[in-house]
């Protein structure tokens, strides 16, 4: 995974062993590639929150938002990745990526935002105890980024649930008539 093994870029200790550690969704067929960089880049910086923070954090904010230090949702991210223990890997799991899969796709035709199904078929698809819905960008990088920043969200909600001890993931990511991108995280124990 290129876009991942890039982060060995912003400090040696992003090694090739925890690259290889966080791919968890490498043999999944059902899975796109960008699907595969999701978990792969949030396995990394759920195993390694602080390093994460200091190294590729840093860097990405500093290139995409050079006063990040001010604005109090990015500071607080890079304040709780400070310390954040390991958080346990998440492992691909095909029912919460069928429901994911199906509300990432009925809700891109529809231009919709939110959480809720639109369909019979996505409703009895549901498989999930959290979820996590994001427009717009089709970086993996910038989608987890942006999640995890919940700018504007008070409660934190995403980042909430991204760094919760969850096991089981699927991810999906597809076409979104209104926001060109769309990608649903539904999260299981």
């Amino acid at each position: 995974m290129a876009g991942t093994a890039q982060w060995a870029r912003y400090s040696p200790q992003w090694s090739a062993a925890l690259h290889q550690k966080g791919n968890t969704a490498a043999g999944c067929r059902y899975l796109q590639p960008v699907e595969k960089q999701l978990v792969q880049q949030l396995n990394m910086l759920r195993q390694q929150p602080a390093l994460f923070a200091r190294t590729v954090l840093v860097s990405y904010l500093n290139a995409e938002k050079p006063d990040w230090r001010q604005n109090w949702y990015y500071k607080s991210l890079y304040d709780t990745l400070l310390v954040l223990k390991p958080q346990p890997l998440l492992l691909p799991d095909s029912l919460c990526w069928v429901s994911a899969r199906c509300h990432a796709i009925s809700s891109g035709q529809a231009g919709y935002v939110g959480h809720q199904r639109l369909s019979n078929e996505c409703q009895r698809l549901l498989h999930y105890h959290a979820e996590c819905c994001h427009y717009g960008y089709s970086q993996p990088l910038a989608i987890l980024v942006s999640l995890l920043v919940d700018e504007d969200i008070p409660d934190l909600g995403h980042r909430r649930i991204l760094l919760s001890p969850y096991t089981k993931v699927g991810v999906a990511f597809a076409p979104h008539a209104q926001y060109n991108y769309n990608t649903v995280f539904n999260l299981a124990n």
